[in-house]
């Protein structure tokens, strides 16, 4: 059987009228509320037990202050969900919030609407992280000491190549977008080669002007130019013996295009201003997430020089073309951060995980890492909850995201008649697409059912966008039992607009 006893909420405050009348608004909503009248009595309490699932925290008491029993309450239980009050919504209270863990901050006198939606989101929480009690990482970081993280079938590809040219010498092209982690597979067949005790140095040829990439790559003599004090050695120099990755090779320059082809057919350069030839016994790997065959027929790239360094490619997949692994690659992201003392957190709700998952990620495993690094510093307590993802991320993957009590009679997002077609059509997209999502359909199952949308409703006279509106009016009104007020809020309209569309459809509720 559930547990159907309501949630209980424990208010703090020294000020017998504020309990009071808060605790007249949580009761409302069948919340059981009890009270403390300073924050030593809250703090005692929490330590007695047992702990109630919400606390709402005054910041001013006399004696210990809100913030002090904030600290001292989440010593008792880290995970604890805590609303602080306050009468002076400064920088300086907020930030302080924030800083020591509080789940949000409200200001006094208090809008009993605004209330009962902080309890109901921090309840929410609380439940989303209970469910998480159980969850276990999908893979070890210590396995991954190299950080390619992934299991999915382009991934094994990318594992066998990589074994394949580690036993040679040959000359490897690694390709695909930026952040997909050519770097890392460029280090991965360095430290797998017989080189791996020489040298492994990165050079990225994008961010070296090309007045000074020769000089950097090639050393150069005293007085060869303006600024040359001195004799320095090029990273070919340095890296005799092991491994140079040239990262963006498709910026660099045709002069230093055709040194870089005198190296790999002879074995040999010389420092800018030398006349001295040097051999250098240097394996070279590339990378671009440009194309080069492109810019060879644009003679851009030189022809001898693609060839050379093409002899055996890699291609590392874009992140959506492998969702399998971002549940892991996520792991990774978050076991790293604990371990660096960077983020507490090390787990990641259902509901969240799903958002990430349904995510495009244009930015691929960098921008995964980043909104995972974000999300980490930024939730609560050890699980990342919808809540703390970007909102554009969770727009952008038809995650729920709450939206604002409307106040006057806004525009239907389906209006044809208040607002573009291109905005109508993109809307209605949304919508169809979110209902996929929700049934757990795949990015591609979506596309193609939109496909199949389109063709199909193409054929009827009633025009495409009207039919969505309608069909999607009728599916969230019966999803909420006829109810306006939950069904206007989840199409992202008013009330009024909402009964006024359902009127012109000649819908029945």
């Amino acid at each position: 059987m559930p547990d159907l006893k309501p949630p209980t909420i424990l208010v703090i405050d020294d000020d017998a009228e504020v309990r009071y009348s808060l605790g007249r608004v949580l009761s409302s909503k069948k919340y059981q509320v009890i009270e403390a009248a300073s924050g030593e009595l809250g703090v005692a309490a929490v330590k007695k037990g047992p702990l109630p699932d919400l606390i709402f925290l005054d910041i001013r008491m006399s004696g210990m202050s809100g913030i002090e029993a904030l600290q001292h309450i989440r010593s008792v239980n880290p995970k604890q969900l805590v609303v602080l009050m306050t009468a002076f919504g400064t920088a300086q209270t907020a930030i302080e919030a924030m800083k020591y863990g509080a789940f949000d901050y409200i200001m006094k006198p208090f809008d009993p609407a605004k209330v009962l939606t902080i309890a109901e989101n921090a309840l929410k929480a609380h439940a989303d992280m209970r469910a998480v009690v159980d969850y276990k990482p999908t893979i070890n970081s210590d396995d991954y000491k190299e950080g390619i993280v992934g299991s999915s079938p382009v991934m094994q590809d990318v594992f066998k190549i990589i074994g394949q040219v580690t036993a040679s010498d040959v000359t490897v092209m690694i390709t695909g977008e930026s952040g997909t982690g050519k770097e890392l597979v460029a280090r991965s067949i360095w430290k797998h080669s017989h080189r791996a005790s020489k040298p492994f140095i990165a050079v990225n040829c994008a961010a070296i002007p090309d007045n000074l990439i020769e000089s950097e790559l090639f050393g150069h003599e005293k007085g060869s130019f303006t600024g040359a004090t001195g004799q320095r050695l090029g990273k070919f120099e340095l890296c005799d013996g092991g491994t140079i990755f040239l990262d963006e090779i498709g910026d660099m320059a045709l002069a230093t295009q055709t040194k870089i082809l005198r190296v790999l057919q002879q074995g040999e350069i010389q420092r800018v201003g030398g006349t001295e030839t040097i051999k250098v016994d240097v394996r070279i790997l590339a990378a671009t997430n440009k194309d080069l065959e492109e810019m060879v027929k644009a003679k851009t790239f030189r022809e001898d020089l693609y060839y050379r360094l093409n002899v055996v490619r890699i291609r590392m997949p874009a992140l959506c073309e492998r969702v399998d692994d971002v549940p892991q690659i996520v792991d990774f992201c978050l076991q790293n951060l604990v371990k660096q003392k960077k983020a507490r957190t090390s787990k990641v709700s259902p509901e969240a995980m799903s958002v990430l998952t349904r995510y495009r990620w244009p930015g691929n495993v960098r921008e995964l890492e980043n909104v995972v690094y974000r999300s980490a510093v930024i939730a609560q307590g050890d699980t990342i909850l919808m809540k703390d993802l970007p909102v554009e991320v969770r727009e952008a993957a038809g995650g729920a995201v709450p939206i604002p009590t409307p106040t006057g009679d806004t525009p239907s997002p389906f209006d044809v008649t208040r607002t573009t077609h291109s905005e109508n059509r993109a809307l209605a997209t949304a919508q169809v697409a979110a209902e996929n999502i929700a049934a757990g359909e795949s990015p591609l199952t979506i596309e193609r059912a939109l496909d199949f949308l389109h063709v199909e409703l193409s054929r009827e006279p009633e025009p495409i966008l009207e039919r969505l509106e309608r069909e999607m009016i009728v599916r969230v009104l019966a999803a909420t039992e006829g109810n306006m007020l939950k069904a206007s809020e989840r199409l992202g309209m008013t009330r009024a607009t909402l009964r006024k569309r359902v009127d012109e459809l000649g819908l029945k509720f």
